[in-house]
C-alpha cells in the first residue's frame, strides 16, 4: 500500500535474475514521495516562477525543487527526442543565439535555438560559454582578467562549433534546406561546416521586428522565453547559477511550447506547433506528457543533449558540479 494516496502497487519478481520491480518502475513518478510535484513543477517552471518561489508555494525545501526540475527536464529531453524520431525534417528554419549568464554577468553564455519557419516549432537548442564583452569599466576589465586567469578562458570558437552541431541535428535527414539568421559571422562559418546544402538568407538584426521580418519565429521564441522563464527576465535576481540548470529549464519550456501551448495566444482553439507539423492530432495535456516513463536506453539523444541528461555541463567558477549518475534512475 502506498502511503501517499493509499493505492495498492503491484510488485513482480523476475524468475531469471531474481530482481523485483513494480508497476511504479514504469511510472515517471518512481521513488517519489509526492508524485503530484511533477505536474506542478512543470507548469510553474514554464509559468515564470523561480525555484524558491515554487518552493514557498508548495511548502517544499528549495533543494527538492532543484532536483525535481532536473528530473522533469530529463523526461522532457527523452519525450521530445522520441517525438522527433518519426517527424519529418524541416525544410526552412530560423536560427539565433539568446544571450544570458550564469552566477553573474562575468560569466555570459549563449543559448542557440532552431525554429521551423512555418509552424514556430522549437526544434533543438545548445549553449556556448563565451567571454564577457561589450562596454566595461577598467575595474570590470581587471576582474575579467582575474577570473580568466583563475578559471581559464572560454573557447573562442564555441559559438561556431555549437551552432554547427545545432544545424546538423535540426536538419538531420535533409539534403537541402533554407536557413534564416542575422549577420553573425559565426553562423556563416557554421553553415559552411554543415553536411547539408543550405541556402542562407541573412536579415539584419536592426530590421524592424514585426511579422513581416523573416526572423519573426525566433524573435517570438526569444520573447516567450523571457516572458515564461524567471531566470531570463530582464534585471532578475532569479538568474541561473549553472548553465546546466538553464538548459534544463529551457528544455521544459521547449516541451511546453511545442506540445501544450497553442501557436497564437489569441487563438486558443488553434493548433500547437506540434499539431501544425502533423506530429499530433490534438493539444497534449501535461498528464499525457508524463503518462509513462521513458527509459534512457530506448532513446538515442544528440551529443549535447546527452551531456544535459547526465548533467555534465560544467560551470567553471563552481568547485563542485553534481552529475546524474544514479544507476537505476536512467
Amino acid at each position: 500500500m502506498r502511503k501517499t494516496d493509499n493505492r495498492r502497487i503491484q510488485r513482480y519478481l523476475c524468475l531469471s535474475c531474481k530482481r523485483s520491480f513494480s508497476t511504479q518502475t514504469f511510472s515517471v513518478t518512481y521513488w517519489m514521495k509526492r508524485p503530484h510535484l511533477i505536474i506542478d513543477i512543470f507548469m510553474k517552471t514554464s509559468g515564470g516562477m523561480a525555484n524558491r518561489q515554487i518552493a514557498r508555494d508548495l511548502h517544499m525545501n528549495p533543494g527538492t525543487i532543484d532536483r525535481t526540475i532536473s528530473r522533469v527536464a530529463r523526461h522532457c529531453l527523452l519525450f521530445h527526442a522520441r517525438a522527433m524520431q518519426q517527424a519529418p525534417p524541416p525544410n526552412e528554419i530560423v536560427i539565433d543565439g539568446f544571450v544570458t549568464f550564469e552566477r553573474g554577468q562575468n560569466h555570459p553564455f549563449h543559448h542557440h535555438h532552431a525554429v521551423e519557419s512555418e509552424t514556430d516549432f522549437f526544434i533543438y537548442h545548445t549553449d556556448s560559454e563565451v567571454r564577457r564583452s561589450g562596454t566595461m569599466t577598467e575595474r570590470q576589465k581587471i576582474r575579467r582578467a582575474e577570473l580568466e586567469e583563475l578559471h581559464g578562458r572560454p573557447d573562442p570558437q564555441a559559438v561556431r562549433k555549437d551552432m554547427t552541431h545545432l544545424l546538423d541535428v535540426s536538419l538531420a535527414g535533409q539534403t537541402s534546406a533554407v536557413v534564416h539568421s542575422d549577420g553573425h559571422q559565426s553562423y556563416r562559418r557554421a553553415i559552411k561546416d554543415t553536411n547539408c546544402d543550405i541556402t542562407h538568407v541573412v536579415t539584419p538584426g536592426r530590421a524592424h521586428r514585426d511579422k513581416r521580418n523573416k526572423l519573426w519565429p525566433i524573435n517570438l521564441l526569444d520573447m516567450l522565453v523571457r516572458h515564461s522563464s524567471a531566470n531570463h527576465k530582464r534585471e532578475t535576481i532569479a538568474f541561473s547559477k549553472r548553465r546546466q540548470s538553464s538548459a534544463e529549464r529551457l528544455t521544459i519550456f521547449l516541451v511546453w511550447r511545442n506540445y501544450v501551448k497553442v501557436q497564437r495566444e489569441k487563438k486558443q482553439s488553434g493548433p500547437t506547433p506540434a499539431m501544425a507539423r502533423g506530429m499530433f492530432d490534438h493539444r497534449l495535456t501535461v498528464e499525457e506528457i508524463f503518462s509513462e516513463r521513458i527509459f534512457r536506453d530506448h532513446i538515442e539523444l544528440p551529443e549535447r543533449w546527452t551531456e544535459y541528461y547526465d548533467r555534465k555541463v560544467v560551470t567553471r567558477s563552481l568547485g563542485k558540479n553534481n552529475r546524474h549518475e544514479l544507476k537505476y534512475a536512467r
